[in-house]
């Protein structure tokens, strides 16, 4: 994807394309029949890229995207230390809320975006980790 900047064209930041795939998430997820709570949660612990609702239930989303699988894929781009402060902004979240941690209905999803990042190829993980 190009912008054209005074004449002269730039490829998309990493930024630029953090937020066009977790748009195509929130996107997708939306047409599934979840709802948009909040995006880009953060707390000194991490940032939860989207929070939705499905139902009664609170999930907690993790969107990836990866041009190529040459390097395992974007599922392969979470590793253990990014779960643990995924995990620890999930429990800062539901105590900020007022929401019990232990008696509250939630998950922790990843969306995973593959290929071309205007039509990538969707993979949903529900209660990844």
């Amino acid at each position: 994807m190009l912008w054209n900047n005074n004449a002269s064209a730039k490829k998309a930041t990493s930024t630029d394309k953090g937020k066009i795939t977790e748009l195509y998430a929130e996107q997708y997820l939306t047409e599934l029949g979840l709802t948009l709570i909040e995006r880009n949660f953060h707390s000194r612990q991490g940032e939860i890229d989207l929070i939705m609702l499905e139902g009664d239930t609170y999930v907690f989303i993790e969107v990836k995207y990866r041009k190529n699988i040459m390097f395992g894929g974007a599922i392969a781009a979470i590793p253990v230390s990014k779960q643990k402060k995924i995990k620890h902004c999930v429990t800062f979240y539901l105590h900020q809320a007022g929401l019990n941690e232990y008696n509250t209905a939630c998950r922790i999803d990843v969306i995973a975006l593959e290929g071309d990042i205007t039509q990538p190829q969707v993979t949903w993980l529900k209660n990844a980790f």
